[in-house]
């Protein structure tokens, strides 16, 4: 499994132009990587089920035994990388689940044992968490692999606000968010948050606060911005098949995007705009697209609107 990094210009700070640039030109490609963890509102630590929006079915433990090696993973990520997008470069990224959720000897020895595979074109490593699932000794481990590589800590923010959190059964707050983040504020890691837009029950005006709470952190670096997906296999899948709420159509979430995006602090480097379930398994919203022509269709409305990134951003008292 993998993602390629495309490039081009856009009307906002973007991550395929950031790394192009880093990397005098190489073709970067992040290599998928499932290390077999759970979470800890899946396995009774916080509480059973997983997120309302995820896919249950994907975490089954007959699942977990199938998955290959970690050495055959990327091994298999990079050949296809290079055969179908001409991959040079490429970042091993720590993916499903929690990724730190695990001591800190164990979660050692599986980066190591993913770093040392043709370590010579491993530019990276990005580390996909929970914020209650960071610590000092965790960020240490990581920071200790910062001077080989560029480490990408990336950690599921998905609302700001606790009543969201608390409804989709994350079992974490966040003001554990900002625990994390305070931990990390002058860290040699690039940190990523990840959000979710168009939970039924917030507004557009609780969803445009997003970006004055991710501006306000500095140490912030990346952000993925996601719209959000009704999955089979999840709680809210089975919710929504029963009472349909709604979701966002490809044009009310570019033209919320239209209006967050200027509003976000222009240093901030975009990795995603939004995400893509697999179709086999996408309840809703199904804009019948494939990701490139959304990210098409995305980036043109925008450049259409003249939408600027931090256009409309103001520096908070």
């Amino acid at each position: 499994m993998g993602t390629p990094v495309d490039f081009g210009h856009k009307t906002y700070n973007y991550y395929g132009a950031y790394l192009r640039k880093k990397y005098d030109g190489k073709r970067v490609f992040k290599i998928i990587v499932d290390g077999g963890f759970t979470c800890p509102n899946r396995d009774g630590s916080k509480g059973y089920g997983g997120c309302t929006y995820c896919n249950v079915d994907s975490f089954t433990p007959e699942l977990s035994r199938s998955t290959p090696s970690i050495k055959e993973q990327i091994e298999r990520g990079m050949e296809r990388a290079v055969k179908g997008y001409a991959a040079e470069k490429f970042i091993i990224y720590f993916q499903p689940n929690t990724n730190t959720y695990a001591p800190v000897h164990y979660l050692k020895m599986m980066y190591d044992e993913a770093l040392t595979i043709n370590t010579e074109n491993i530019v990276g490593l990005s580390v996909g968490t929970r914020p209650d699932c960071i610590d000092a000794e965790k960020i240490a481990l990581l920071e200790s692999y910062a001077g080989r590589f560029d480490v990408d800590l990336e950690m599921g923010m998905e609302s700001i606000y606790n009543e969201t959190l608390q409804q989709i059964n994350r079992g974490c707050t966040h003001e554990e968010l900002e625990t994390a983040l305070s931990l990390v504020k002058n860290s040699r890691l690039d940190i990523c948050v990840h959000t979710i837009f168009g939970f039924p029950w917030e507004t557009r005006e609780m969803m445009l606060k997003y970006a004055d709470e991710i501006n306000r952190f500095e140490q912030i670096k990346f952000v993925k911005l996601h719209h959000l997906h009704i999955v089979e296999g999840s709680i809210m899948g089975a919710k929504y098949k029963k009472q349909p709420f709604k979701v966002f159509s490809i044009e009310e979430y570019t033209d919320f995007l239209a209006e967050f995006i200027p509003l976000l602090r222009p240093d901030i480097i975009i990795q995603r705009l939004f995400g893509l379930a697999d179709y086999d398994l996408l309840i809703a919203p199904n804009w019948g697209m494939k990701k490139a022509e959304i990210q098409t269709y995305i980036d043109k409305e925008l450049e259409r609107r003249g939408v600027r990134q931090g256009a409309a951003y103001t520096t908070l008292v």
